[in-house]
């Protein structure tokens, strides 16, 4: 578990299924991310129970009040929707759209920065973010990525096809 003063991240729960559907259900959360809205607290659970069954992604859990807020992970090379080196990884992560613009995913990205640098060893880390949302492109550049002009439509992703997403970079600093 990674934690600051106010969000822990922690592995993803059964428990977790109700919250997450309550978030991931809002049409302007999920397709901004690359995912389609859930449909039903089923749904959220199968999410939870195969696609966050893993040791790379996290539930944000507000310490508030102990509830799932979104989600943050990373993929190591192999699993990229990018073109990304062997010892490289790519950041992803969402937050309810309550908690947009409260400095949340910024904290989150950060904890994630330090342990794939400083835990895993991973030499660079990738992100990407669709154009039209701008503001996930505004948390990677508060936390040290820079734009590294390249876009690229990622297929597999929901509206992948329509609308390109922009890599962002951020290099470990060797000591």
């Amino acid at each position: 578990m990674m934690e600051t003063n106010r969000i822990l991240l922690r592995p993803w729960q059964d428990s977790d299924a109700e919250a997450l559907f309550k978030h991931a259900s809002d049409p302007d959360v999920g397709p901004r991310a690359g995912w389609p809205p859930h449909h039903s607290i089923e749904e959220s659970l199968h999410i939870i129970r195969t696609i966050f069954h893993s040791d790379h992604i996290w539930a944000i859990e507000l310490k508030e009040t102990g509830e799932a807020i979104g989600c943050i992970g990373y993929y190591a090379y192999g699993e990229s929707n990018i073109n990304i080196g062997d010892h490289d990884a790519e950041a992803g992560y969402w937050v309810a759209k309550p908690y947009w613009n409260k400095g949340i995913c910024t904290e989150a990205l950060m904890l994630i920065i330090d342990y794939c640098f400083n835990v895993k060893g991973f030499h660079t880390l990738w992100s990407d973010y669709f154009v039209n949302n701008p503001a996930s492109g505004r948390v990677m550049k508060k936390c040290g990525f820079y734009d590294t002009g390249a876009v690229n439509w990622c297929s597999n992703l929901y509206h992948g096809d329509e609308q390109p997403v922009r890599i962002m970079r951020l290099d470990r600093i060797k000591n």
